[in-house]
């Protein structure tokens, strides 16, 4: 496989190469993984036993194993410690969270066409007062007062990726809290969740998981955060806390985890396990050479993608256009606002690049 290789990190000695190989079987041109990512065989297979499991009668233990071996995948990727990990469903569910924590009249920060999943909680309050920024300028424009600042720490667009430890240093320095998404970075750019108040991410792009499972990190002492969605999975007993109120809730952020996709998680975590294996630097160092390839191939052909230096994610603009054909011609890709968005991951080789290429100049 062209474009990057690397050992991998436990288990037998196998290459990059091997690794992936065994795992994606495409048929297709798939440029595609910040929509959602192509699923490794042995997630396929961690699926089908979960629902057979289900099928058959079985005890469902196994599966609420995979959401705490989940969890502790997560926060070994994100760097903090498992007890400030929440398990959930989606970023929209844990912004709605963060937004609730906020009194009225907040002050929220936040940047420009961000993804609306990040920013939408916030509106929808009606009595925080929301503004936005350029991303580039982000961190110039926290002030006295800002309450919040909510950020992708790549942006879905564009792939353009925030000065994260400028936006934590100004938000310090103003006694805001920080929000950051991590979903189109988890995966292949390092996480460092523990320097900012909270963080999420979603596992159906860059952690190959599918959809269903999303991760939140919170500071030690839980920040601002009251858990108003808590269900029976939040309770630190959870099975003596199926009816009623419940009369304690978790000691760790698991008091902000719901009622988890059982299958979801049971894919997930063969998927972090690849991940582990191969590791986040060797999966970003193949990326990022895919989507140098691709940049240079683009401006010899003439066209000039958005700035997004050290970003897999590559969006063209005015090209958006030729998404219908281009997945006519077996070449998946996304239209974003016009743009023409390829993203690249383990599974993506150099010809991958080239068949896009040549499919733009023809």
């Amino acid at each position: 496989m062209d474009g990057g290789a690397a050992g991998s990190q436990s288990g037998p000695m196998e290459t990059f190469e091997s690794l992936v190989r065994a795992e994606f079987t495409p048929k297709n041109t798939y440029l595609n993984t910040a929509s959602s990512a192509l699923l490794p065989a042995r997630t396929v297979a961690a699926l089908d036993a979960a629902v057979r499991l289900r099928a058959e009668g079985r005890p469902l233990d196994p599966l609420f194993a995979d959401v705490e071996a989940c969890r502790a995948a997560y926060a070994r990727l994100a760097g903090v410690p498992v007890e400030r990990v929440a398990a959930g469903a989606t970023v929209a569910l844990y912004s709605s969270l963060v937004a609730a924590s906020l009194p009225p009249g907040a002050d929220v920060l936040t940047a420009e066409d961000d993804f609306t999943s990040v920013l939408n909680p916030f509106h929808a309050r009606g009595d925080l007062k929301v503004r936005s920024a350029p991303l580039e300028g982000l961190a110039d424009a926290v002030r006295p007062g800002t309450a919040l600042v909510a950020v992708s720490a790549a942006q879905s667009a564009d792939g353009r990726i925030a000065d994260l430890p400028a936006l934590r240093e100004a938000a310090r320095s103003h006694g805001a809290r920080t929000y950051v998404d991590f979903s189109q970075a988890a995966g292949w750019l390092p996480v460092e969740a523990g320097a900012y108040d909270y963080g999420v991410a979603i596992a159906f792009k860059w952690l190959l998981g599918v959809h269903g499972a999303a991760f939140l990190t919170v500071p030690e002492d839980f920040g601002d955060l009251v858990p108003v969605q808590a269900g029976w999975t939040a309770g630190e007993d959870p099975w003596g806390s199926c009816y009623g109120p419940v009369a304690e809730l978790a000691h760790s952020a698991r008091r902000f985890d719901t009622t988890p996709a059982l299958f979801s998680y049971a894919g997930l975590r063969a998927s972090l396990t690849l991940l582990e294996e191969i590791g986040v630097d060797a999966v970003r160092a193949h990326d990022l050479a895919l989507a140098d390839r691709f940049r240079a191939g683009l401006a010899a052909l003439g066209h000039e993608p958005v700035p997004a230096p050290g970003s897999p994610i590559v969006s063209v603009p005015g090209l958006g256009r030729m998404q219908p054909e281009l997945s006519r011609a077996g070449v998946e890709v996304s239209n974003r606002a016009g743009n023409l968005r390829a993203s690249f991951h383990l599974y993506n080789t150099a010809a991958d690049v080239d068949r896009l290429l040549d499919a733009l100049s023809g």
